[in-house]
């Protein structure tokens, strides 16, 4: 059936209200307007962003539809639309690539100034809402929202990606490998013989792990409260495994001490001002480069000593790897397609979309 034009009724998660359990719920989807695309989405992975917003940690509109990081096919485009076509596979992108504002324009930027992020309004370029459930307008997530059967999206936030992709898994390439991967490979260009600290080994850290590997990284140091984590993050390439709760001293001592004068590289993939100091604290005082790609909550912030700072380490912030995202990501795609690259470690658990709930306690309950 011939759906393009037309509203359509589907599932789709909402969060209804700051930290409520979200509900599977019907809701219409309106067709895309100019320069937008509708996509029946195939699969979405969990990011911990998601989890921060539903939280209320992220500055968000609610009720709102969560999920960014997305796989689907095209059902159909609004008018304008020339970079993809129905039944195109692409990859949603909470970071869109609009290739006219300045960052877009610059070599080294990628924050385009189209996202809707930081902050976040919930709404699309015109500043309306394509979902609405039980006759009330519902927010979008990032100008993504996964979390549905079928979302609507800004031409400028899809990257159209090769045809033999396996869609159950590329969805976590739209975020999570780009983010950790791109951090490492991309962002801090990791080098041969390096020593690399990682905070936090969940999805995103995992990923950074493995970006230090491909990189030739001589000692990888991994951190986590869990330590369920250590045996999956050993076989990714963390050659170290501390846990912060089980150790007399502050870790970034400890990572001192271990490599006696800090460390090369060191990446937070958590989101929190301690560790994100932990992270500093831990590099070399002169050359080490410190990267900061946890998403932190709303209002926090970041208190450095200042003399210290004038030794020559580097403070850097890193969004999906420092990609430009609809000219690099579909790359990450072809790359894992050839086995220059595997996601598939990344990837623990794979479940219906009504069983969200699950997925959901499992990521709480740190299994993932």
């Amino acid at each position: 059936m011939d759906t393009s034009g037309k509203t359509i009724t589907c599932r789709a998660a909402i969060a209804w209200k700051t930290g409520s359990t979200l509900a599977i719920e019907e809701v219409q989807v309106d067709p895309p307007k100019a320069r937008e695309v509708r996509i029946k989405m195939i699969s979405t992975g969990i990011c911990g962003t998601d989890d921060h917003a539903v939280k209320g940690l992220l500055s968000v509109n609610f009720p709102f539809i969560p999920g960014h990081e997305g796989a689907g096919i095209v059902e159909s485009i609004g008018k304008g639309v020339s970079s993809v076509k129905p039944g195109d596979k692409v990859l949603t992108l909470a970071i869109p690539q609009c290739r006219e504002c300045s960052s877009c324009l610059h070599p080294k930027g990628n924050f385009c100034e189209k996202q809707d992020v930081l902050p976040s309004s919930g709404l699309m370029l015109d500043k309306t809402s394509r979902f609405t459930c039980k006759g009330k307008k519902i927010y979008h997530s990032f100008r993504a929202s996964t979390f549905t059967e079928y979302t609507v999206v800004p031409e400028i936030a899809v990257a159209k990606i090769d045809a033999a992709a396996p869609m159950d898994k590329v969805s976590i390439i739209s975020c999570e490998v780009s983010t950790g991967y791109g951090a490492a490979i991309n962002s801090a260009k990791v080098t041969r013989g390096s020593t690399c600290v990682v905070f936090g080994l969940g999805g995103v850290g995992s990923a950074i792990v493995m970006g230090c590997k491909a990189s030739g990284a001589s000692r990888i140091i991994g951190v986590d409260i869990n330590e369920e984590k250590f045996p999956r993050a050993r076989a990714l390439g963390v050659t170290d495994c501390l846990n912060p709760r089980n150790l007399k001293k502050p870790v970034q001592q400890v990572v001192m001490e271990m490599t006696r004068v800090g460390v090369d590289f060191a990446f937070e993939a958590i989101g929190l001002s301690d560790t994100m100091i932990a992270a500093w604290d831990s590099c070399h005082r002169s050359y080490g480069v410190c990267l900061m790609v946890g998403v932190a909550s709303s209002n926090s912030q970041l208190s450095l000593n200042a003399p210290d700072i004038i030794s020559g380490r580097t403070l850097k912030g890193v969004c999906l790897g420092d990609y430009k995202t609809r000219d690099c990501i579909p790359q990450l795609v072809t790359d894992y397609l050839q086995n220059k690259i595997n996601i598939d470690p990344l990837i623990t658990h794979q479940l219906p979309f009504d069983q969200l709930h699950k997925a959901f306690e499992l990521y709480h309950a740190g299994k993932t």
